[in-house]
């Protein structure tokens, strides 16, 4: 078992990770839509984020919005996020190579989060979070996740 990764590959697909890749300048962005479910009392949340890194796969870059309950203003985020893709210029879609990283923004943790083994059987992971909906596990390079 390698343990924890310095670098986790994400190749570009239409599902998840449709808007990774680079900037004209070499810079390597994820735009994705983060959410913390609705639980019990919790209303759940819906952001737009796009995480920005060196060439060398370090965030240098985090924006995120928040967009309150699922459904609630799906016309501003969809518009925020138009706005966040143009952004990025003539931006190419491929495969990138990132650390893994957290941030805490609106309570939350935000990032690729690397989560350690919990017992002798398990296996390090990195988890798009939050809402855990791309989780990534060795090979680091295979570029390849499970939702």
């Amino acid at each position: 078992m390698e343990g924890r990764p310095d670098l986790v590959a994400i190749d570009h697909d239409d599902y998840h990770a449709e808007h990774v890749g680079r900037t004209p300048d070499g810079r390597q962005f994820i735009l994705t839509n983060p959410f913390d479910p609705a639980l019990g009392d919790n209303p759940g949340c819906e952001f737009v984020a796009l995480y920005v890194f060196d060439a060398a796969g370090q965030l240098i870059q985090a924006k995120i919005d928040s967009f309150g309950p699922r459904g609630s203003n799906d016309d501003a985020r969809r518009r925020k996020y138009a706005e966040r893709l143009a952004s990025l210029g003539d931006a190419s879609f491929e495969r990138v190579e990132v650390a893994p990283f957290g941030i805490e923004r609106f309570g939350l943790e935000f990032g690729l989060i690397a989560r350690a083994p919990e017992d002798e059987d398990d296996e390090w992971a990195v988890e798009m979070q939050p809402g855990n909906y791309m989780a990534f596990f060795e090979p680091w390079d295979s570029g390849e996740y499970d939702t």
